[in-house]
């Protein structure tokens, strides 16, 4: 007969391996926020212009530019003209060539064999740290993850173009696609998962999937993730129209009867994930949710590059399953929505079996479901097209507005609409749904699949706040001429969100910068005050409270001061103090923090610590660097 107490331990290991199993099966489903994001886009140098451009239902397709080709040499409108190509348009961003080398610490030299898609990867990256209020010299050290779509080869190219004798030591590791996430690893001297991924026009959703498995497995605890295209060269686009991939048009009518192809694109996007418990523990601020995502392949279909509805089907059904969701709870869907006739068919076809109620047509889902694409606002971005659209959900989802699809005229009637009711906002509509969720999707003509679900953030918790009477401020750039430019754009950006909480700006201010040589701190009791120090400061006036100067003794972002540094913690009432740790109360704010201006100007990085959680609520979005770029074009061809 079984003894009592051997059954109680029995009983008790089982529940111990259910709560075990309980937990691993929820490290599979957490969900990763976006804590911060950071484009450069056609028509788009910042987050804001992305949505302005989105929001007023405007493209930035433009003639292809004079600095990448001779337009007249390569244009014909005739199809069939050898070595020539049907269109002129597409989406650019401007300074090609231009770079702040000296700010990311690279050789002019060196600099001229950078990919210039490695040069917009390293500045957009620095930018999203920034947004996400994450100093990028913290970043030493830790497990932090890089993921970068990316498969052009349009500057290698044109570099193998050059006589032999002009290669330098630089042309392999600048335009190697490894060395795209390698080299952001180690500007930021971080330790995890670094992983260039070509998935052709999936590339970067793919990435976004990988580093979220990635934070699920903890093998980081933070990720970048990014895609990046440039267009250089004529061959591609001239191979392109043979293919008939093209449209003659030079715009992208993704759902439209006149949909005769796409519009190639470049640009750059960025997102920096945590898991979402992480980043409600630090405050972050949480642009959206990631919940699932997932990937896959077409595998044998009708041609490699024909997509296959039922892979289409299957990769959304997994993301779902991920997500722990049922497609009655989707109200938005961003499709990959090229423009050509045959792949906007089939993607709606698929979208119409998954999302359909129970297996039936869609009409009769409780909600409308909203359906658009990126495409027709800055064209194709090839492998950053994916993280194009994931950044567009996230900022619908942070506005609650989905914005109006452009171009759409007359429905594609190779669609069945009647059956497939989907709805295409054409103006700005209120995204009305018990919860906002959406469904990104992105397809290469390798055959690659990727799905990710987004939902809009969980509201941040309360904070009990202690009001300070007064409050530091701190600013600092590589060079004089930087840091002014950068009083401009927070003067600007202050001017235009006057209901900006002062502690949670001058903490992220504080602690979400790299702390540079040139450095400016000023002692502000309200936002309206620190307005007019600022403009103080910009015109060089001297003034109360506002401290200015240089420290040369190092001149890079990281760890720019021999100097000890200090802590600072902030605390609802006095405590006492040491020489490298201050707690600072309302009490010990006024005789305090003029210390810690001068402190700052001279050199010392100070640490802050808010370990009562009584000074701020929440890290908030503010300007980030204003990089100082010079030209650095390659040696021209033989």
């Amino acid at each position: 007969m079984t003894d009592g107490s051997t059954t109680k331990r029995a009983l008790l290991a089982i529940q111990q391996l259910q709560s075990k199993l309980e937990a691993l099966e929820a490290e599979k489903h957490q969900p990763i926020a976006i804590v911060g994001m950071g484009c450069r886009f056609p028509g788009a140098d910042t987050l804001d212009d992305f949505w302005t451009l989105l929001h007023a239902g405007k493209d930035a397709i433009t003639e292809i530019p004079g600095d990448r080709w001779n337009l007249d040499q390569y244009y014909s409108p005739d199809p069939s003209a050898p070595g020539k190509m049907y269109t002129r348009h597409g989406g650019f961003v401007p300074h090609l060539h231009d770079f702040d080398a000296a700010f990311f610490r690279i050789a002019p030299r060196e600099a001229a064999s950078l990919d210039p898609q490695q040069r917009l990867l390293l500045e957009v990256s620095w930018e999203a740290l920034e947004q996400a209020g994450i100093a990028p010299h913290s970043l030493m050290g830790q497990a932090v993850g890089v993921f970068v779509g990316i498969c052009g080869i349009d500057y290698w190219h044109q570099l193998l173009q050059q006589d032999p004798s002009s290669i330098d030591a630089y042309l392999t590791t600048g335009n190697t696609h490894s060395t795209a996430s390698g080299r952001l690893s180690y500007l930021l001297g971080s330790t995890g998962p670094s992983l260039s991924i070509d998935a052709a026009c999936a590339s970067s959703l793919v990435a976004v999937h990988l580093a979220c498995q990635s934070l699920r497995q903890r093998e980081c605890d933070l990720a970048i993730v990014g895609g990046v295209n440039r267009i250089l060269s004529p061959e591609m686009m001239v191979n392109f129209c043979k293919a008939k991939m093209l449209s003659a048009t030079g715009r992208c009518h993704s759902f439209d009867a006149s949909a005769d192809g796409f519009v190639r694109s470049e640009g750059c996007g960025v997102v920096v994930l945590k898991r979402l418990d992480d980043a409600l523990g630090d405050r972050d601020s949480v642009t959206a949710v990631i919940l699932g995502s997932a990937t896959n392949h077409d595998g044998r279909s009708s041609g490699l590059t024909v997509p296959n509805g039922l892979a289409q089907q299957a990769v959304i059904r997994q993301a779902l399953r991920q997500s722990r969701l049922e497609p009655q709870q989707i109200s938005y869907l961003e499709a990959h929505g090229t423009g050509t006739v045959l792949g906007d068919s089939i993607e709606l076809e698929a979208l119409g079996q998954v999302f359909g109620d129970a297996g039936t047509d869609l009409a009769n889902r409780p909600d409308p479901l909203w359906i658009g694409s990126v495409k027709p606002n800055i064209g194709h971005l090839e492998a950053a097209s994916g993280i194009a659209g994931l950044i567009k959900v996230a900022l619908s989802l942070q506005h609650q507005t989905l914005p109006p699809h452009p171009h759409l005229h007359q429905p594609n009637p190779q669609i069945n609409w009647d059956k497939l009711p989907l709805k295409v906002p054409t103006v700005p509509t209120a995204w009305a749904a018990p919860r906002r969720i959406a469904g990104v999707n992105a397809f290469g003509f390798s055959g690659a699949n990727a799905h990710v679900v987004l939902a809009e953030a969980p509201p941040p918790s309360p904070v009990a706040l202690v009001p300070f009477p007064l409050h530091l401020f701190t600013l600092s750039a590589r060079s004089e001429p930087a840091l002014s430019q950068l009083i401009e754009r927070y003067l600007s950006h202050l001017q235009r969100h006057p209901d900006l909480s002062l502690a949670d700006l001058c903490w992220t201010a504080n602690t979400g910068r790299s702390p540079l040589p040139s450095r400016l701190a000023i002692l502000a009791q309200s936002l309206p005050d620190l307005l007019t120090k600022l403009t103080f400061a910009l015109q060089g006036e001297a003034a109360a409270e506002i401290y200015q100067g240089r420290f040369a003794k190092r001149s890079v972002p990281e760890s720019p001061s021999a100097l000890p540094p200090v802590h600072l913690h902030f605390s609802a009432a006095p405590r006492p103090s040491d020489t490298t740790t201050l707690y600072l109360s309302p009490e010990q704010a006024q005789t305090q923090l003029p210390q810690m201006a001068t402190w700052f100007i001279q050199g010392h990085n100070l640490h802050w610590h808010d370990g009562d959680r009584c000074y701020f609520q929440k890290k908030v979005a503010l300007p980030t660097y204003p990089f100082q770029r010079q030209h650095f074009a390659p040696v021209p061809p033989r």
